[in-house]
């Protein structure tokens, strides 16, 4: 028996997905002009994303500060005063001895890559096939490009060394004002916003706080913690560039799976360059014994609560932003997916209907037999 279709409901159907395409089309187009905003306000949004992101790391101190009697601006100055001579010991010990080998490091990738090519190409997989060698030689050479690109974005300050600096400065100065005036903002944002927005806008805003500074703190410790270990068991094998390669495994924290994943590529290479096959197997164990620990010791006991990010989006969110703003992007996307969901989050919080209420008669949380 054929039934036949509902030009009504068929057309119903027609009109709520038109009606339903335009609208994601609206978002879509907003989400461009946003986007395409802020790449045009770069240059102020980029000293802003640092001095929140350094404001996070120094605010449990000013906090502290702050609840023992210091005044807003007495703790605001003393932290940023810290961590300014902080930062200075830092290029003091570590940038300026990693940037005089970051050469050397980015030589040995190379060297390293040439040699699981060579390898590659013997028993027993005997990978001889003309294009394939072509298509490692442009892969060694795109990597080689990179790793120069890398080096010298990093030694000249993104750009260059006065924009570098200028950015650098407006960065500690935000941050000293955030560290003083932070907790008058909601308070203000609040008096400002006018119906409603004035407790939503103020609620996902501390929310969002909230969930950033817990990833940078966490991610920061666990990161250090990452590279000491990692660091110490590549100095008693003697394994070259402990330094940097401690350094890098610091910075790919930051960048979850495959922070971790280039980070120990990286070192293991070095290791088979230098010391041979032998320890480039020992640094491989270490590193995954590391990264275990990290995974299913320290990050479930440094950070109480994660970000609510399956690893596939994370993979995906760090993919995204490193295709579209490079090193920069690979950063930022995690913290930036990490707050859309929870905007997303408290828009189906507002969203959701109220649990009804039980029968007149019957006792709340009553359950039918």
């Amino acid at each position: 028996m054929s039934t036949r279709l509902s030009s009504t409901k068929s057309r119903a159907a027609l009109h709520t997905s038109a009606r339903t395409s335009a609208q994601l089309l609206l978002v879509a187009v907003a989400v461009t002009a946003g986007l395409w905003l802020v790449g045009q306000m770069w240059p102020v949004v980029w000293p802003l994303v640092i001095g929140l992101l350094i404001t996070t790391l120094t605010w449990p101190l000013a906090r502290f500060l702050r609840n023992h009697s210091w005044p807003p601006a007495l703790a605001a100055s003393a932290v940023t005063v810290l961590a300014l001579t902080v930062a200075a010991g830092i290029v003091a010990l570590v940038a300026v001895p990693v940037a005089s080998q970051s050469g050397t490091l980015a030589d040995g990738v190379i060297a390293g890559v040439d040699q699981v090519r060579d390898w590659a190409a013997g028993p027993p997989l005997n990978i001889g096939d003309a294009e394939i060698t072509k298509a490692m030689d442009s892969a060694v050479a795109r990597l080689q490009d990179s790793l120069g690109t890398t080096v010298s974005t990093v030694a000249t300050g993104v750009g260059t060394v006065v924009h570098g600096v200028v950015t650098a400065v407006i960065a500690v100065f935000l941050m000293f004002f955030f560290l003083k005036d932070g907790p008058r903002f909601l308070p203000w944002l609040t008096r400002q916003l006018p119906g409603r927005l004035a407790v939503d806008v103020p609620t996902v805003a501390e929310r969002c706080w909230n969930t950033l500074g817990a990833f940078i703190r966490s991610q920061a410790l666990v990161g250090l913690i990452d590279a000491v270990f990692i660091g110490i068991g590549l100095w008693i094998l003697g394994i070259p560039l402990v330094l940097p390669l401690s350094v890098v495994t610091f910075v790919g924290a930051f960048v979850p799976i495959i922070g971790a994943f280039f980070a120990g590529f990286v070192a293991v290479l070095i290791a088979l360059v230098s010391n041979g096959l032998t320890d480039a197997l020992i640094v491989l164990a270490l590193i995954i014994v590391v990264q275990q620990l990290e995974g299913n010791v320290f990050q479930p006991m440094i950070q109480s609560r994660g970000l609510g990010l399956h690893a596939a989006v994370v993979l995906l969110a760090v993919t995204l932003g490193g295709s579209l703003a490079g090193i920069v992007g690979s950063l930022l996307a995690v913290p930036a997916a990490a707050l859309i969901g929870v905007v997303w989050g408290y828009v189906r919080e507002q969203l959701a209907e109220p649990p009804q209420d039980a029968a007149p008669g019957e006792p709340q949380g009553a359950t039918a037999v």
